[in-house]
């Protein structure tokens, strides 16, 4: 690598190398290059642990102008593995904001790249599809990172759930407030939250109901059970829901669980509902990023607006003999965006109903799922 620069470049696979203005964290990585197409909630996709494996390109054309803000970060760091914008903002104003998006990365240890034509990427990434990629600030060889981008895999063909899910269990208290942490409540259900890589408003929205204990991706029914669930969560998280580690070990444990408890999934866990009663997924050609996309229910017509990141989706056409029907489809491109059982309950949703900011649209959704719970009904 050569010697810190204020230059960047960015290199994609079919050799597209493109050249823009450095901040945040001087370093090279490489990942999968995605857009979202959000207005605001910077903050909040950078931590959300669904983009491990990608290089984040926003399409709105200011991005930092409000800061980053105590308490905003859907996890403890930053995940995706690089921003790129068209402009960086250096002068945010906001009353609650305390740094600007440049301090935050460079604390982070994440590389960021504006002066962008995002516009042309974005098109780029729609037509060609999502694109391997590589980011340097600190003076690397572009020709040497186009190698390297063309000898490596696509991100989702690793385990990317096992880098973001915890090592151990992690106990919360039901707090009508949303905080996470506190004693667990005796007279409150308990739900275990299968983490594959969650986002933090999703506990904050359970334990305003529930005692709630995260688990690793891979823990197996006794430990489950073992903590006396009145129902199961199945979580958001990056990569291939079809991984093979993921199939042995989540799939496989949430196969038998569902048969006994109410179960609720969203983004990675609504695919992997879908594969625990036989289905198959597909990766799409560019994915859902933002937080503008909308989800039509299929028995009463209404649009929803819904956040998503996802480059996954169900195969509808293998949800025959699975017990499965389609609740709602995606009004951009019909795919399959809810799910529920026949005869048991169980659901999901291949959006984020829990987003903020975001839209609020869906957030009833733990209310069924609590209403679930509330009903007792076991197998």
């Amino acid at each position: 690598m050569g010697a810190p620069t204020d230059k960047a470049v960015l290199v994609l696979e079919d050799g597209t190398i493109l050249h823009g203005r450095a901040f945040g964290a001087r370093k090279t990585v490489f990942g999968e290059l995605v857009f979202t197409t959000e207005m605001t909630g910077y903050q909040e996709s950078l931590t959300d642990p669904s983009y491990e494996g990608q290089l984040l390109m926003f399409t709105y054309p200011m991005i930092g102008n409000y800061g980053v803000h105590a308490g905003d970060s859907e996890s403890d760091h930053v995940w995706a593995r690089a921003c790129i914008v068209w402009e960086e903002c250096r002068t945010p104003f906001h009353p609650q904001g305390r740094r600007t998006l440049h301090d935050f990365l460079v604390e982070q240890n994440v590389p960021g790249m504006s002066g962008v034509d995002t516009r042309a990427l974005t098109i780029k990434t729609r037509m060609f599809g999502t694109l391997k990629a590589a980011l340097s600030t600190d003076g690397a060889d572009p020709q040497a990172l186009l190698a390297e981008v063309n000898r490596m895999p696509y991100p989702d063909k690793l385990n990317l759930v096992a880098a973001v899910s915890p090592k151990k269990p992690i106990r919360h208290g039901r707090s009508l407030a949303g905080e996470l942490a506190g004693a667990a409540d005796p007279k409150a259900p308990n739900v275990v939250l299968v983490d594959c890589g969650a986002k933090r408003n999703i506990v904050r929205h359970l334990v305003r109901q529930f005692n709630v204990v995260q688990v690793p991706w891979d823990a197996d029914r006794p430990t489950v059970e073992s903590f006396d669930p009145s129902g199961i969560f199945l979580s958001n998280g990056p990569g291939d829901p079809s991984h093979p580690d993921i199939v042995q070990h989540t799939v496989k444990t949430m196969r038998g669980l569902a048969d006994e408890y109410p179960v609720m999934g969203i983004c990675l866990g609504h695919q992997l509902l879908s594969l625990m009663y036989g289905a198959t997924t597909y990766k799409l050609k560019f994915g859902h990023r933002g937080a503008n996309q909308p989800a039509k229910d299929v028995a009463s017509s209404r649009v929803y607006i819904t956040s998503q990141n996802h480059g996954f989706s169900v195969d509808e056409k293998s949800l025959e003999g699975t017990g499965l029907r389609v609740t709602q489809r995606n009004a951009n491109d019909n795919t399959v965006e809810g799910l529920e059982h026949r005869e048991r309950p169980v659901f999901s949703v291949q959006y984020h109903p829990e987003a903020c900011p975001g839209p609020r649209d869906t957030s009833h959704l733990f209310e069924r799922f609590e209403k679930s719970i509330a009903k007792g009904r076991r197998a």
